[in-house]
């Protein structure tokens, strides 16, 4: 995607929004994500992917998307990048989820808005609130607390 002033503002809200589903990923065996990735076991990552969601979102908002890669050096800690649909209502968000040993990252590819303002501001807001809606209010680990 052409980042464009209002683009950073959107990848820190679905940065945020989207953290715990990193967490869960990232308690994974990178070998294992990469063996997956490596042998295109899409499906299996898919069910990760939703696995991980599932505990904080509702249904099909955050899936895998078409693919991903590794980067898998002697010298230094694995990497992995996942495609992730990110769609909450009235928005769709194809972006990459960066995984590493100390931390997460995304970048968003393309986003669309099922009903644009001619205001980026506003719809940087409607990303926000889509997402928050998307959100379960409480979360598993907030009922354990």
């Amino acid at each position: 995607m052409k980042k464009c002033d209002y683009s950073l503002d959107r990848e820190k809200i679905l940065a945020q929004a989207i953290n715990p589903v990193a967490t869960e990923l990232r308690l994974l065996d990178a070998g294992d994500l990469i063996s997956l990735l490596r042998l295109e076991r899409y499906g299996s990552i898919a069910d990760l992917v939703s696995s991980a969601a599932e505990l904080y979102f509702h249904p099909g908002t955050v899936n895998f998307g078409s693919g991903g890669e590794y980067r898998l050096e002697w010298d230094g800690p694995p990497q992995i990048v996942l495609d992730l649909e990110i769609k909450p209502r009235g928005v769709s968000v194809y972006a990459r989820l960066m995984l590493s040993d100390q931390m997460a990252g995304i970048e968003i590819d393309h986003i669309t808005f099922q009903e644009p303002s001619p205001d980026p501001q506003e719809n940087t807001a409607f990303l926000s609130r889509s997402l928050h809606e998307a959100r379960f209010a409480t979360t598993p680990m907030d009922m354990a607390g």
